[in-house]
């Protein structure tokens, strides 16, 4: 039984976006120096070696455990495709910019929603997400001065991260939550490590740097269970609009740490995109809604 904390949750919420543009600011930090690969490669497998020297212990074999093995991999690779493109975006576009796009990825799960997963896909929804289309448009537009490659990285990266989603809603009703982030990792050191003859190349990192790529995972791992624990405390439909916290924390960081800040057009199509996302967020609490008052 879940407890019902808002505040408690929201702080959670706030910290785990946190986490997640830390994780963006200092891959784009190494990525000026090592090759994007590799740093993937670092995410994922110091992120195994943690659940396993941590959780190992006390779950054993209820780690691996699983009705669907196959199901497992394909959804890690997904995000290993996420992390892979979203990094080699991150590593020639602004934070702020490059994160608004890759969030135009609710919009793509509610119109995916209809075929993949059944759902009712009306008229609010695709208003809803033609107009954050609208504001992905603003921030890519010509003359924006964004690197058209990075562009297509936010692209697939948001793509790969919806599909990426609607598996998840697919194996919550058999599968631990625990155990998926642990596929997660497995799949993506077992994928990355695949090219690692081919990937471990540039210069050796030094103390500072080494501790930097184990962070990446570090900050992975502890937004994944702040966000958790935040859904422990309140509904999802409570905390849809805090996920769009992260633009805010990428907006300050790269304005920090790079002395980049998006022009008034950007900040108007992220604004745009957050409008459109908060709408689906509502729209599909509605109808959850209205589905348990049917059932009730």
């Amino acid at each position: 039984m879940h407890s019902h904390h808002p505040l408690r949750a929201v702080t959670l919420m706030l910290a785990a976006m946190l986490c997640f543009a830390l994780l963006d600011a200092t891959s784009k930090h190494l990525s000026q120096t090592f090759n994007v690969p590799l740093l993937v490669w670092a995410r994922y497998a110091v992120h195994l070696v943690l659940m396993v020297v941590l959780l190992g212990p006390g779950h054993g074999l209820g780690l691996v455990r699983t009705q669907r093995p196959v199901a497992q991999f394909a959804r890690g690779l997904l995000l290993v495709a996420v992390t892979g493109f979203a990094m080699a975006a991150f590593q020639i576009m602004p934070l702020a910019e490059t994160t608004a796009l890759i969030f135009v990825t609710p919009l793509i799960v509610a119109l995916l929603a209809g075929p993949m997963l059944g759902e009712m896909v009306g008229l609010p929804r695709w208003i809803a997400a033609l107009v954050g289309f609208g504001g992905m448009v603003l921030i890519a537009r010509p003359g924006s001065a964004l690197a058209p490659a990075g562009i297509a990285y936010t692209m697939i990266a948001a793509v790969c991260y919806a599909f990426y989603q609607i598996q998840t809603r697919k194996m919550t009703a058999t599968e631990k939550p625990l155990t998926m982030v642990f596929y997660t990792a497995l799949a993506g050191t077992a994928a990355m490590s695949l090219a690692l003859p081919w990937i471990w190349q540039g210069p050796v990192p030094t103390a500072l740097e080494a501790l930097m790529i184990c962070s990446l995972a570090l900050y992975g791992g502890t937004g994944h269970f702040l966000l958790t624990h935040a859904f422990r405390h309140a509904p999802a439909s409570t905390l849809a609009p805090f996920l769009y916290a992260q633009l805010i924390w990428a907006s300050l960081l790269g304005w920090l740490f790079y002395d980049q800040w998006p022009d008034a057009l950007s900040i108007a199509g992220m604004v745009t995109i957050v409008a459109g996302g908060i709408t689906v967020a509502l729209v599909e609490r509605s109808a959850a809604g209205r589905i348990e008052a049917e059932r009730g």
